[in-house]
């Protein structure tokens, strides 16, 4: 029987203590029509804490700048019509015991459109006015010039408005969506970063954007009240993409942003075992970010399934249960290389996964099967 007794140990989230190291993670699931999340939305992310979830991060919601994004059904975190509903959630997921962050998001220059996790292309939308840091929406395709210094303030003031309306509404901190491509991801990937100023060049230089945001809702947040940073290898326009070549050049990225106060990086990976640097050792994304930041990481990626999401997905196959998976995932858990773990789909298939796991109960865990995406918010209530 595989030891998980150090996933149900206390971890220090700011001035915040988990009970254990379980997440639920952000995943945008296209149920919030007009970009408000229901009350139904709300009691979803309650139910995840009520099974075990300490840590639960909203699916990605669009700040309050003209292009940040544009799906109706995806969250909208501007507009008096919306922040009741985003109240709610917070009030839901604290009535369950759970710590509750909004993720913020803006996807710069790559428009996420509907089903585009199931094989439609990423598009440019020329009358949204989108930005981006050179243009540049895939390596070697540049469709519109890039950001101004007045454009990239604008966003970063919109991030820091998002933050104090955080506050406000009672939410416990904040995640900023820095991954897959989107704009603040643009500016730390060097293949669409070419930018000759402050903000681009060196590994250093393309960090600089994150940080300035980091320090901006710093500046808006209660003290204690954590930052979380998510990041990926992996884009929307490019699965097999790095953000750095070797630990060097990851930590050099980074540095800017651990400066700014980040407490948190979670780290995303389509499938956690997959190493970041292959040719070096086995440790995933999250286990080199911890290593060269010292800073705690979160990793994702598959946890107790045997197919990734954008698989599972795209080919409409349910994915079954692999526990053996769940024996590596403690291997690397016990050896330091990250500190808490994001349990998405498989969550969505049993809310109590992380209780059910305490108990050793594997033989109750559910496979995900995508059957469950018609109406995830009726997934398995309880």
């Amino acid at each position: 029987m595989t030891d998980f007794s150090g996933l149900f140990t206390p971890f220090q989230l700011g001035r915040f203590t988990l009970p254990n190291r379980f997440v639920f993670p952000p995943m945008g699931l296209e149920v919030c029509e007009g970009g408000i999340p229901g009350d139904d939305a709300a009691e979803y992310y309650a139910r995840r804490a009520q099974g075990g979830a300490s840590l639960v991060i909203t699916e990605g919601a669009y700040i309050d700048h003209p292009s940040s994004g544009d799906n109706p059904m995806l969250g909208r975190f501007h507009g008096d019509d919306a922040w009741d509903a985003w109240r709610n959630v917070a009030t839901k997921v604290h009535r369950e015991g759970g710590i509750c962050l909004p993720e913020l998001w803006h996807v710069g220059l790559v428009y996420r459109g509907p089903d585009v996790l199931v094989g439609n292309d990423v598009e440019f939308r020329d009358e949204l006015g989108q930005v981006s840091p050179s243009g540049y929406i895939a390596p070697g395709k540049q469709v519109t010039e890039g950001m101004t210094q007045a454009q990239i303030d604008e966003v970063i003031a919109a991030y820091a408005r998002g933050a104090a309306k955080a506050v406000e509404l009672g939410f416990d901190g904040i995640e900023l969506h820095g991954a897959h491509g989107y704009v603040i991801d643009q500016f730390l990937w060097k293949a669409l970063n070419h930018r000759s100023d402050r903000y681009g060049g060196s590994p250093r230089a393309r960090g600089q954007f994150a940080a300035e945001v980091v320090r901006a809702c710093r500046a808006q947040l209660e003290p204690g009240m954590p930052i979380i940073m998510r990041m990926s290898n992996w884009k929307m326009v490019d699965f097999n993409a790095r953000l750095a070549d070797t630990p060097q050049e990851l930590e050099a990225l980074l540095a800017p942003i651990v400066e700014a106060g980040v407490e948190l990086f979670d780290c995303s990976q389509r499938r956690f075992w997959e190493p970041c640097f292959p040719e070096i050792d086995d440790r995933n994304l999250a286990g080199w970010v911890k290593a060269v930041t010292g800073v705690p990481t979160c990793t994702i990626g598959s946890i107790g399934l045997d197919l990734d999401f954008l698989v599972s997905l795209s080919e409409g196959k349910t994915a079954e249960l692999d526990l053996a998976k769940l024996d590596e995932l403690m291997r690397r858990f016990d050896r330091g290389d990250f500190d808490l773990i994001a349990v998405g789909r498989a969550m969505i298939a049993e809310p109590d996964w992380p209780k059910l796991v305490q108990a050793g109960a594997l033989d109750q865990l559910k496979p995900f099967a995508t059957s469950l995406m018609a109406d995830p918010l009726m997934a398995h209530v309880k």
